[in-house]
């Protein structure tokens, strides 16, 4: 049995003899399939296929920063040693639902545990992708040396989008050996549905 070449088959001439028609017939059909479809696909028209791709995965990933709900705080706190001990404190809720009944506490301690110094914060609700910081969340404290090291105790909890109360472990720092520091506390990350 001899094979039809390519350009028997781009003629399309009778099939060959001892070759079954409907063979004949199937293979003219691809290649005519594949002649249209070398005219149709052009490379303008695959780079615009990427791009359309890009376009709808960077949807879905945003669409997950921005729709579905978690929560997702992180207490900010600076440390510096100016005149004095300085504090301040930022809290950021990066969730996309607000989170409600926000209790801050952060204390300023000798090693031993005595407390020197507090500041605290209380709010009914923080809205998502926001934060918060002020006088509330600013402490000076003088009259003590910077020659030693302190602690640092920071206490949060809230209540998240689904209304449960979430109170993350204590965050403890050891400061002092620096004359500025800067402090990222995250609470455990929940979101919808694994949460």
């Amino acid at each position: 049995m001899v094979e039809p070449t390519a350009e028997d088959l781009r003629q399309g001439g009778s099939p060959l003899e001892g070759q079954e028609l409907e063979d004949w017939e199937a293979a003219q059909e691809a290649a005519k399939i594949l002649t249209t479809l070398k005219r149709e696909v052009t490379p303008s028209r695959v780079a615009m296929a990427g791009a359309v791709l890009f376009m709808l995965i960077t949807l879905t990933v945003s669409g997950w920063y921005w729709v579905l709900p978690r929560d997702s705080v992180t207490v900010e706190t600076h440390y510096m040693q100016r005149g004095g001990h300085l504090m301040m404190a930022e809290l950021h809720n990066d969730g996309s639902r607000a989170i409600t009944d926000v209790v801050l506490e952060i204390e300023f301690q000798t090693l031993d545990g005595t407390l020197i110094d507090s500041m605290s914060l209380e709010l009914d609700v923080l809205k998502s992708h926001s934060s918060i910081s002020g006088d509330d969340l600013e402490m000076m404290v003088v009259g003590y040396t910077v020659w030693d090291e302190y602690n640092l105790i920071i206490d949060l909890e809230y209540r998240d989008y689904t209304g449960q109360l979430r109170q993350p472990d204590t965050f403890i720092h050891q400061v002092g050996e620096w004359s500025q520091e800067i402090l990222m506390d995250k609470a455990e990350r929940h979101f919808w549905p694994l949460d």
